[in-house]
């Protein structure tokens, strides 16, 4: 019926257009065409319904387009302070763009844009005739901006046959339609440039203009845009940094159409066809940007935090940082962070060019003090043999000789190979020495399982190549670490690197003894983290000191006077005789096994009294013994400190507790971090009241979904009033008044060894921690003179809070004072009108060096602990 139908019309057609004098071969032939024609049409209808039905995007991936979008980091002035990307791609809305972006778009690649929808037929005609037929290349194509689009979102595959081509076509008009049908043009015009690739790691239009001409999409010229848009017929082969000649040419090509659709006049186009690119190209990374330490560690938070139930994709899926395009706000201030950094790199050079002095003529990894702490010369040596063995040049020489025989022990034995082989070192040891695993269990470095595997590793015929291979791999290790290259190393200079030429031996040790320092800024009253720095260059150290426990030494003591003060009514003007106290098995409540006697440095007592304010600023060890007797357990301060946000049970994995239940604790034996500690002495700034620190305040979906959002967690931890008079203390004790305009006090803190150099300064708007020291125990200064809190971290908090004082637009306000309780406090702070009973005069006979295994805790101990664990 329907051939019928057609061959009718046919035929009124031909006798309308050749009249009665028509051949009949001539008619048979016009009618097969005709029949040609709409068979083409039918065809073509057909194959859309069918393309319809295929593996096209639905109408959620229509609304919700695939695309990689980095994860935006913000400060808390709502500033992007840096983002985490596998494509560095910030989307941005149509309003955002430059308006000579928007136009040299048009011009160039859809001039019918505003008006087709979704494919332009006169477009496709002119490509069909002239480019088809006529063979003319330069008439330009068909595909309009929706299409391109649509190429970009769901059809990047590229087709290998002309039958694909044909139907990717037919497929970008579909999705081009619908995308038609379901975004404006404004929205078609952002997606199509947040979408496209610009080259060298410039992901959508954002970064390019970043990229490239360090400017805001929104504020791009007319020669910028012009350049950008140009290369969006092909990135690569118009790539400013290598074809900066063919880059010119195509920009002049888009003024041309700028001019030809009257965005510009000709005057204009004369003009700026003769400009310089004016390429300010900014190679991005992660590194790149303030805080490198606090994003490295914000990134493990918020991982943490959104594998969390209920935090995951609509599709049970977990958010990835680096793919997601999450929005992650956080309480870091971008000007005082940036002054703590400029601070830093001012300050560290000092400290470490008095640590060269004291070392020119000594090796860290070989020098003996004769301490009874001193962290053993075998166990330095070996931790410097890790360290080469965890380097890539160790590892390439490792895979090369090694990487066969233990496959070969692998399937046969389950035993797992550390890439440090320490396993595979004791173990031709103990062929050659017999002996060393008996002597390794001894000393509990390895269990009697390991110890067990160990010898059929001996017993395996594979053992004598192992052995074999071992040698030679040692051979070649000596000959490579001990041979100097050229290579970039760090320095204190304005590039924080330098070209030297040295051995990869020596340029471990060079590194590994570089002081590092952690250093974080809290806001008493929220909590909120303002400053985060994890060490002195992220690119040569990227380990973070802000989060690591170390001992904090006469920081600690702040807490013991304000258990006192709290607990037994201490005043401030309380006098305690300079002589040694001793902690006796009869005082029950410490549980002692000996007396425990801690002295004085140098052994120097003056016999005099000494107020208790005078004490803690002078770190005297036998004030805080005494105040340690006189609250008769270390159970109230483990309470307190626990009330102020340090974890009192918690444990090391040799089931250690990090907060030592001994009367140690009064003079520093526990350990902590930066942030930790920090955070415990925000109380004292915030009238007894702690506030958990936190540096995420929210973490949204790129929708705007809410996933994560922080709540304070406050508890009173002090009373006022007991609290106003550790202020009064703190401020006697920072020695800081006077040299700046701040109401400021503080306390430095000092450990065994000099290894680390300790000083946390309170204001009532602002905390500041800093800790100083090397990544190992033994890379610390030899004598008090340097090696000592007040040197090493005080002078970098006063800087901080003196450059703060000089510029407003950090926010900090000098002028605030430390809020005091009103009435009487019941606690006498004028030491004039002071009349409080005298303690009774203790002496002692025997006493036990400042620093000694005793007061501090076994710290060899925990150095040879700490080995254990890595080692099993």
């Amino acid at each position: 019926m329907t051939f019928k139908i057609l061959t009718e019309l046919m035929d009124k057609i031909n006798q309308f257009l050749f009249g009665d004098n028509q051949r009949p071969e001539f008619v048979r032939i016009v009618k097969w065409l005709w029949l040609a024609v709409f068979a083409g049409i039918a065809l073509g209808v057909l194959v859309f319904i069918v393309l319809s039905f295929t593996d096209l995007p639905s109408v959620e991936e229509l609304e919700n387009p695939r695309s990689n979008e980095a994860s935006l980091i913000y400060a808390d002035d709502g500033s992007i302070m840096a983002t985490y990307y596998t494509e560095n791609r910030i989307p941005v809305t149509f309003d955002e763009l430059s308006p000579n972006l928007v136009n040299a778009l048009i011009a160039t690649e859809d001039e019918r844009y505003f008006e087709h929808t979704g494919i332009d037929f006169e477009a496709l005609a002119r490509a069909i005739v002239k480019t088809g037929l006529m063979g003319q290349s330069s008439a330009g194509g068909a595909s309009t901006i929706t299409q391109q689009l649509a190429k970009l979102l769901f059809t990047e595959k590229s087709a290998s046959s002309t039958v694909e081509r044909i139907f990717q076509k037919l497929k970008e008009w579909i999705i081009a339609i619908r995308l038609e049908r379901k975004y404006t043009k404004e929205e078609i015009i952002a997606m199509y440039l947040n979408k496209f690739e610009y080259v060298n790691g410039a992901f959508g239009i954002k970064q390019a203009a970043k990229i490239y001409f360090d400017e805001d999409q929104d504020s791009l010229n007319l020669t910028q845009a012009a350049t950008l848009v140009g290369m969006l017929k092909n990135p690569s082969l118009y790539d400013p940094l290598r074809w900066p000649e063919k880059v010119e040419h195509r920009r002049m090509v888009v003024l041309k159409q700028m001019e030809k659709n009257g965005f510009i006049t000709a005057a204009q186009y004369d003009s700026l066809r003769q400009t310089d690119l004016g390429i300010k190209f900014t190679r991005q990374t992660h590194i790149d940007g303030p805080a490198p330490y606090f994003r490295m560690e914000l990134a493990k938070e918020v991982k943490d935090l959104l594998a969390q139930p209920g935090r995951q994709k609509s599709d049970g899926s977990k958010y990835n940082i680096y793919q997601d395009g999450l929005r992650i706000y956080t309480t870091i201030n971008p000007v005082m962070q940036r002054i703590a950094e400029e601070e830093m790199r001012k300050r560290m050079p000092v400290v470490q060019k008095a640590f060269w002095e004291t070392w020119k003529w000594h090796d860290p990894w070989k020098y003996s003090s004769g301490s009874e702490t001193e962290v053993p010369v075998e166990i330095r040596q070996m931790m410097l043999t890790r360290l080469m063995r965890s380097s890539d040049r160790y590892q390439s020489l490792r895979t090369k000789h090694l990487s066969g025989v233990l496959a070969k022990l692998n399937d046969e034995l389950d035993l797992t190979f550390h890439d440090d082989d320490r396993e595979v070192e004791r173990i031709v040891e103990e062929s050659r020495k017999k002996g060393t695993i008996t002597r390794l269990v001894s000393q509990k470095m390895i269990s009697t399982e390991l110890a067990a595997q160990y010898r059929k590793v001996l017993n395996s015929p594979h053992f004598q190549e192992l052995a074999t291979q071992w040698d030679k791999l040692q051979t070649e290790v000596e000959d490579v670490f001990k041979k100097p290259v050229e290579m970039t190393v760090f320095a204190y200079n304005d590039k924080m690197e330098k070209d030297t030429t040295m051995s990869p031996m020596d340029s471990i040790r060079y590194h590994r003894m570089f002081l590092q320092t952690g250093m974080v800024a809290v806001e008493p009253q929220t909590g909120h983290v303002k400053v985060w720095i994890g060490g002195i260059d992220h690119k040569y150290f990227q380990f973070d000191h802000v989060n690591i426990n170390r001992q904090v030494g006469s920081t600690f003591k702040p807490f013991i006077y304000a258990t006192a003060i709290f607990q037994q009514g201490f005043s401030p003007c309380f006098q305690v005789y300079d002589l040694p106290v001793t902690i006796t098995p009869q005082d029950q409540g410490f549980f002692l096994n000996e007396p425990w006697t801690p002295r004085n440095s140098h052994d120097s007592y003056s016999g005099q009294l000494l107020t208790l304010k005078e004490g803690l600023r002078q770190s005297k060890n036998t004030v805080s013994a005494f105040l340690m007797k006189q609250l008769g357990s270390v159970n109230p301060v483990l309470d307190l400190v626990h009330r102020m946000g340090i974890d009192k049970n918690d444990k090391y994995a040799n089931g250690r507790y990090r907060l030592p239940r001994v009367p140690s604790i009064a003079l520093g034996a526990a350990d902590m971090s930066v942030l930790e500690l920090t955070g415990a002495y925000t109380t004292f700034a915030n009238n007894g009241i702690f506030n958990k620190p936190t540096f995420i305040t929210r973490i949204e979906d790129k929708n705007g979904r809410i996933l994560y959002e922080s709540f304070a967690t406050e508890q009173q931890a002090l009373p006022p009033n007991s609290n106003y008079v550790m202020v009064e203390m703190l401020r006697y004790s920072g020695t800081l008044q006077g040299s700046l305009k701040s109401d400021v006090g503080g306390k430095t803190g000092t450990t065994n060894d000099y290894a680390d150099g300790w000083f946390v300064g309170i204001t009532p708007n602002l905390v500041v921690g800093t800790w100083t020291g090397g990544e190992d125990r033994w890379i610390s200064f030899r004598s008090i003179g340097y090696g000592q809190g007040s040197f090493m971290s005080k002078p970098l908090v006063k800087n901080f809070l003196k450059r703060l004082e000089e510029e407003p637009a950090s926010g900090y306000n000098f002028e605030d004072r430390f809020y005091r309780p009103p009435g009487d406090l019941g606690i006498e702070l004028d030491c004039g009108k002071y009349s409080g009973d005298l303690p009774p005069l203790e002496g002692g006979d025997e006493f036990e060096d400042e620093f000694s295994e005793d007061q501090f805790g076994d710290e060899f101990g925990t150095a040879r602990d700490t080995i254990q664990i890595q080692q099993q």
